[in-house]
């Protein structure tokens, strides 16, 4: 009876066990990070029960029982966002919870759509084609919460405000990891599983990708604050994953989960290893940070490997599913398709601004002169750089091993169909010039050093002296500022400066002037209100006589 509602199959488990190893690697960095902070019973608490109904959302089989998980979930982010010190905090747990608890009520609206569809509410029994408009809105319902856990536009701008306001270990266990495995995890169930899609609902997928990956690293290239950088990073790796499923070929969905897999071990590495530093400098202003690397050189390490991942150079695990991704894009090409082309530039131009943006953050945080004197800064405890260093680990791992661990044992198996690669990528000969490289460059180091007769100085920048004149430092917050100079891109800025974008916003103004409007029928007087009855009274009696 107990395997009507629990469902344990290759996709399940998979997810399952990355649910599990990334909990482990948070409750081990918090041991660091939380201590001396108030609350912590309730605060490991809630990470333990975010595991449990993780699961839960996971292997669970029967609708009603995954909702019931899923909306748990909401309220234990709402609760955790809460342990951040920042003033706004409050104000971000909830527009996080209202953001997610609105599309969990489309979840629940898409339910009582596939119920009347099918009369069942068991997913390994649910197979639903595109051929009624019911049908249609019920899979919408779905994506769109699938959407708002994963941080995918129009439901994304929730996970910037996280991550500028909440622990660096709840940003890197929620909208870093879980909420990004278990909202493509929904996608791909309802995608691969539940429904039959059409190609119109795969171009609209693919569409609502590419544009996600653009708009939100636009907007990460901008920022000064480091924690928030990431977060629209967060948002521009979700598009990735969205093509690769939008793509609905085997290799396009296996590089859109491979990506789901890829992005939670480097971008939660990124938010450990920046929050390292942060926790080092007291602060996450790029402006403000700078010159770690000599004093932090583990948690550097760990940052940098996470960032070249991320932007998908090789031999790193974000380029294979990348990889993965452009070919499933091209394999469009085959249904007769002429708009892949699109897709694929935006995917391949989103990456070179990842790169182009983890330049200025690598620059800002690690390299660079210091804002200010740095010797009493150290590298953290065990406890806070190893999660960092195995996470990035992880990304050399699972690049160069690819075909055999994460593609042979997780993604392979969980994806219906033979996966075909168009292309050929040898990684162990790439692996080997890398290394060769490095190992050049590495003896040319030394054979400069050798000569003891060496002059030191202090950095200068055209002949003066920086610390005579600090106005003469080079930080990387300048970096591509000059995007917003230009006409088109300055406007969508301010516009979005202004959170002309932010679906939550937008709203709360709609809701606003709708209860202005009911307050003005709210005058007070009894005869005013009898008079709105018996109109009412009158519709109605008109409505039922016809």
């Amino acid at each position: 009876m107990i395997f009507e509602f629990f469902r344990f199959d290759n996709l399940s488990n998979f997810v399952g066990i990355f649910i599990g190893f990334f909990s482990l690697l948070i409750l081990l960095y918090s041991f660091g990070f939380m201590r001396k902070k108030k609350g912590l019973i309730r605060y490991y608490s809630y990470i333990i029960l975010t595991l449990v109904a993780s699961l839960g959302v996971v292997f669970s089989n029967n609708l009603i029982l995954f909702v019931v998980f899923w909306g748990f979930l909401a309220l234990l982010l709402y609760l955790l966002i809460g342990f951040g010190e920042k003033k706004h905090t409050s104000y971000t747990a909830k527009k996080s919870f209202i953001i997610i608890g609105g599309t969990d009520a489309l979840i629940l609206l898409g339910l009582a759509f596939v119920w009347r569809v099918t009369g069942s509410l068991q997913m390994d029994k649910i197979s639903i084609a595109f051929d009624t408009k019911l049908a249609i809105w019920a899979y919408l319902c779905f994506a769109a919460g699938a959407f708002a856990k994963a941080g995918a536009i129009p439901f994304h701008t929730w996970v910037p405000d996280v991550a500028s306001d909440a622990p660096v270990p709840v940003v890197a266990f929620l909208p870093a990891s879980l909420d990004k495995l278990l909202g493509i995890y929904f996608l791909a169930r309802i995608t691969m599983d539940m429904f039959v899609i059409n190609l119109s609902m795969n171009i609209f997928l693919m569409a609502l990708g590419s544009f996600t990956i653009i708009a939100a690293v636009m907007m990460a290239l901008v920022q000064h604050d480091l924690k928030r950088l990431l977060g629209y990073h967060a948002v521009s790796q979700v598009g990735y994953m969205v093509l690769g499923i939008g793509t609905g070929n085997p290799i396009g969905i296996a590089g859109g989960l491979f990506h789901m897999l890829n992005n939670a071990i480097y971008k939660s590495c990124l938010f450990l290893s920046g929050g390292a530093a942060e926790k080092r400098a007291n602060t996450s202003d790029l402006e403000k940070l700078g010159g770690l690397s000599k004093f932090m050189p583990v948690s550097f390490a760990a940052f940098l490997i996470a960032s070249l991942a991320i932007s998908g150079v090789p031999p790193l695990n974000g380029f294979f599913s990348k990889w993965m991704i452009y070919q499933g894009v091209i394999e469009t090409a085959k249904s007769g398709s002429r708009i892949w082309i699109i897709w694929l530039i935006s995917a391949m131009f989103g990456s070179a601004l990842t790169l182009a943006s983890f330049m200025k953050a690598t620059h800002s945080v690690f390299l660079g002169q210091p804002a200010k004197d740095r010797k009493g800064v150290k590298e953290v405890g065990f406890s806070m750089w190893a999660p960092s260093v195995i996470l990035a680990g992880l990304c050399i791992i699972f690049g160069v091993f690819a075909y055999r661990i994460p593609i042979g044992l997780f993604i392979g198996p969980s994806v219906k169909g033979e996966i075909a690669y168009t292309g050929i990528w040898n990684v162990n000969l790439a692996t080997l010039l890398i290394l060769v490289g490095i190992v050049i460059g590495g003896i040319i180091y030394m054979l400069g050093n050798i000569s003891k007769n060496l002059r030191v100085t202090d950095a200068f920048v055209g002949g003066e002296l920086i610390k005579e004149h600090p106005d003469m430092r080079v930080s990387g917050t300048g970096f591509y500022n000059t995007i917003k100079d230009i006409p088109i891109l300055n406007g969508i800025y301010k516009l979005a400066q202004e959170r002309a974008f932010d679906i939550y916003e937008q709203l709360k103004k709609f809701c606003l002037f709708f209860t202005k409007i009911l307050r003005l029928f709210h005058t007070g007087i009894l005869t005013t209100y009898l008079i709105w009855m018996l109109l009412g009274a009158l519709i109605l009696f008109f409505i039922l006589m016809r």
